[in-house]
């Protein structure tokens, strides 16, 4: 009995700490030790790096998003490498080539998957900085000044742009899916204040030196942990730059968001493996870091099911614990009613972290199958096409 008492208190604890307890912490502590640097303006050579499949939608603004609003000390480059692509994208690419001479299309024949088409557009690339960023990502005329302004600090090697969420309707799925992704920014932001890390930079838009990017490892995922991980495994500075705003929608379908959330577990996997010696000393800024902002949350789904587990165990000899696993058991089957339009916020609230810890539970048994590709296939964007 006490082990079952022991391994419940233990799995409610850990997840309490990943999703209330540490990001309290940071908020206390970043108001303590505010960090305020500013920085002089650098010329650079940058090179925008864009991974695209089947983005006749999106590309044209996208790309007209970054040519537009190039800074006059940054001579840029932009390269799209199209994985493939059988829609509009290419030709819509070399229409624009054009009118912008800095922009390059690479073809490449046959799916080979993101982290592939960085990795061989950074081959082809000789500069100072490069930023990787999605199709479906937005800047503003800011965003890339604001991203290479902290590289006038030579111990910073990477910098994390601050991608605000936009709701394209008014369901609640969306405005739920927006204040954890705003919530995970503010996290993202209070660790960058206070250690100069970030764990886990968005590959929606982010900023890399070239002489700090690694290659990312064959049918990998989530490059842009793998990329984050590797300057701090280097003792490189990792920082999030707030003012440095583009712009992502989210979609609209749960279920296109549930298979982009298995798709990250996955990866979040993978990167354990990879970076896992990065656990220890755990007292160590990065450890903990990653152990509360990453690892405690990967692992929830089993504390989940450590405590549903347990309770059972306890309802055998504590009557009073029978409704405590009737409770558990009615929130592991709250996923399903993701698709019944529910009024509830509260409700909804659950929904979502249970249908987030499912996504998690099936990418970690997918990635114990194997993984024999990192081939993708974006979401469903919420945006009309470009004419």
């Amino acid at each position: 009995m006490i082990i079952a008492w022991f391994v419940l208190l233990f799995s409610v604890l850990l997840v309490i700490h990943t999703y209330i307890l540490y990001p309290a912490l940071l908020a206390i502590l970043s108001r303590i030790k505010l960090k305020r640097k500013s920085y002089s303006t650098q010329k650079y050579n940058a090179a925008v790096l864009i991974a695209a499949y089947n983005e006749e939608k999106i590309i044209k603004e996208k790309l007209l998003s970054v040519l537009n609003n190039t800074p006059t000390n940054v001579n840029l480059e932009v390269y799209v490498g199209s994985d493939a692509s059988t829609d509009a994208t290419n030709e819509i690419v070399t229409n624009l080539k054009a009118e912008f001479e800095n922009l390059h299309l690479v073809n490449f024949e046959g799916r080979t998957g993101k982290a592939t088409i960085i990795n061989k557009l950074a081959e082809k690339c000789d500069h100072d900085v490069f930023i990787l960023t999605d199709a479906n990502v937005l800047f503003n005329k800011d965003t890339i000044n604001e991203l290479l302004l902290p590289f006038d600090d030579d111990e910073i090697k990477m910098v994390c742009a601050n991608i605000l969420k936009r709701t394209m309707s008014e369901s609640t799925f969306e405005r739920i899916e927006k204040s954890y992704l705003d919530r995970e920014n503010r996290i993202k932001k209070s660790e960058s204040e206070l250690w100069d890390i970030v764990i886990g930079a968005e590959g929606g838009c982010y900023a890399i030196r070239c002489s700090a990017y690694e290659p990312v490892p064959k049918n990998f995922f989530m490059d842009d942990f793998f990329m984050t991980m590797q300057v701090l495994e280097k003792k490189g500075k990792v920082i999030f730059r707030e003012k440095a705003i583009c712009f992502e929608d989210i979609p609209d379908k749960a279920m296109e968001e549930f298979k982009r959330k298995i798709r990250i577990s996955i990866g979040n996997f993978q990167n354990l493996v990879r970076f896992k010696h990065m656990l220890f000393p755990i007292w160590n800024n990065v450890a903990f870091a990653f152990w509360s902002h990453k690892v405690l949350r990967w692992f929830t789904p089993f504390f989940l099911i450590f405590s549903l587990s347990s309770s059972l165990v306890l309802s055998t000899h504590h009557s009073f614990m029978i409704g405590f696993v009737l409770l558990q058991v009615i929130l592991f089957l709250s996923p399903f009613l993701s698709f019944f339009k529910i009024n509830s916020r509260a409700l909804n609230l659950i929904i979502h972290f249970y249908f987030m810890n499912l996504a998690l539970l099936i990418g970690f048994l997918r990635y114990l199958v194997g993984v024999k590709s990192s081939v993708w296939t974006p979401t469903m964007r919420n945006v009309k096409g470009n004419e």
